[in-house]
């Protein structure tokens, strides 16, 4: 069985989150709180950051990008990940950039500010531009880049009041992620979590 130390409020552990669910994979979750970071945790995670994944014969695994792989590679199908290695390669691209999206994110996070929006407004701009020539930000299918950026896109949303309408190709990718169970899921989770700290 595998644990996942995990913060509902957290959109790094929510990616991981989502492959597990888009995988069926059963695990146990201890829940973190991140206020109040237990001393233990640092053992698992030296930083003390979640997600953290641990499976019973003791392997450990942190930070979400990397798990996210593990866990397409560990459990195979359904497959997150395109079959041909540039389509690939491409993916893994998107996520490595997924650096764009989440400094002004938590710029925007810090600071309401207009400048801040702005800053966000313009990455979202790409992605919208970037989503305009494909269905998803993995390609012609739904996968782990797509997983990589929905959670600061939900959580833009839900928490920040940032309106996406205006990028019209993001909203609809957005809208195509939320009829799945797994980011189903993930929305509700987060109306409970923004309604918690309302």
């Amino acid at each position: 069985m595998l644990t996942l130390y995990d913060a509902a409020r957290c959109p790094f552990a929510a990616r991981v989150r989502i492959v597990l669910a888009e995988k069926d994979i059963p695990y146990e979750p201890v829940e973190i709180d991140l206020d109040n970071r237990p001393a233990w945790l640092y053992e698992k995670s030296p930083v003390g950051l979640v997600p953290v994944l641990e499976e019973d014969g003791g392997f450990v695994l942190a930070e979400s990008r990397v798990i996210m792989e593990y866990l397409d590679e560990r459990f195979p199908e359904p497959s997150l990940m395109p079959e041909d290695s540039a389509e690939r390669a491409l993916v893994r691209l998107a996520i490595e950039r997924f650096d764009d999206l989440g400094a002004p994110y938590y710029d925007l996070r810090r600071e309401r500010s207009a400048a801040s929006a702005e800053g966000l407004h313009e990455e979202l701009a790409r992605l919208d531009g970037t989503l305009g020539e494909r269905p998803f930000l993995s390609g012609a299918d739904y996968g782990l880049a797509d997983i990589a950026y929905v959670p600061w896109i939900l959580r833009a949303e839900a928490m920040l009041d940032v309106d996406i309408r205006p990028h019209a190709s993001l909203a609809a990718w957005r809208d195509r992620l939320a009829e799945r169970a797994a980011i189903a899921q993930e929305i509700e989770l987060l109306g409970m979590v923004a309604a918690a700290r309302a």
